[in-house]
C-alpha cells in the first residue's frame, strides 16, 4: 500500500455502486478519507468542481495526499489494493480479477447500474425510459447469468479468495432489485453476495 494514501479526499455519490466500491475497500484497508458529494442527477456543477482532476468529470474521483488524482472505480482499487490481500500474487489470479473487473463495466454495470438509476435515482417519469428497460433487463440478466455460471461451486470469483474482483461486481449486484432484477432464481449469487457481507470491517451502501 503505497505509504501516502492516507487521508485521501473522495469525491463522492453516496448511492452510486462505483463509490461505494471504494468505500467499501477503504473501510476494509482501515484508510480515513473525507469526502465532497456530488449529486448523480444534478451535474450541472461537474465540470468546475473536477475538471482539473478528471476529464471524464465522473465519480468517484479521489485526491492523494500529494496532489495527484486518481479515477475510475476499478483502477483505485487496483491502486490501493494491490501488495494487499485483496489482490492475488499470481499473474493468472491477477488477470483473472482484472478479467472480472473489465466484465463488470463492461456488460454489467451498463445494464444493471443504468436500471437502477433509471428506476430509483433518475426521477424521470417511467414512461421517459420505460423503451430502454427491456434491453436493459435482457442484458443485465445475461451478467447474472455468467456470474451465476461462474460462482457454482465457487466461494468467490478468484482463486477461492476473497479479492477487489468480489468488491466490484458485489456494489451494483447486491442492489440489483432496485432495477427490477429478481435475484430470487440465483441461489450462488445470493450466498455469495451474503460471503461478502460477512467479510471483515464491511460496510454498507447507506452507511
Amino acid at each position: 500500500m503505497p505509504d501516502y494514501a492516507v487521508d485521501v479526499l473522495l469525491y463522492n455519490s453516496a448511492v452510486s455502486g462505483n463509490c461505494y466500491k471504494v468505500r467499501l475497500l477503504l473501510a476494509q484497508l482501515g484508510l480515513e478519507y473525507e469526502t465532497v458529494e456530488l449529486s448523480v442527477v444534478d451535474r450541472s456543477n461537474r465540470a468546475e468542481v473536477l475538471g482539473d482532476l478528471n476529464p471524464g468529470l465522473r465519480v468517484p474521483t479521489l485526491v492523494l495526499d500529494d496532489g495527484r488524482p486518481l479515477a475510475e472505480s476499478n483502477a483505485i482499487l487496483w491502486y490501493f489494493a494491490d501488495g494487499t490481500q485483496l489482490v492475488p500474487v499470481d499473474p493468472y489470479e491477477r488477470a483473472q480479477v482484472l478479467q472480472w473487473q473489465f466484465f463488470e463495466q463492461y456488460q454489467h454495470e451498463p445494464s444493471i447500474a443504468v436500471a437502477r438509476f433509471l428506476i430509483a435515482y433518475s426521477e424521470l417519469p417511467r414512461e421517459q425510459y420505460a423503451e430502454r428497460l427491456p434491453g436493459l433487463l435482457k442484458s443485465g440478466y445475461a451478467a447474472l447469468d455468467a456470474m451465476g455460471r461462474h460462482l457454482a461451486g465457487r466461494e468467490f470469483l478468484v482463486g477461492e479468495r476473497y479479492s477487489i474482483a468480489d468488491i466490484s461486481l458485489y456494489a451494483y449486484t447486491h442492489v440489483a432489485h432496485e432495477g427490477d432484477f429478481d435475484l430470487e432464481p440465483y441461489p450462488v449469487i445470493r450466498a455469495w453476495i451474503e460471503r461478502v457481507a460477512n467479510q471483515p470491517d464491511h460496510v454498507s451502501i447507506d452507511a
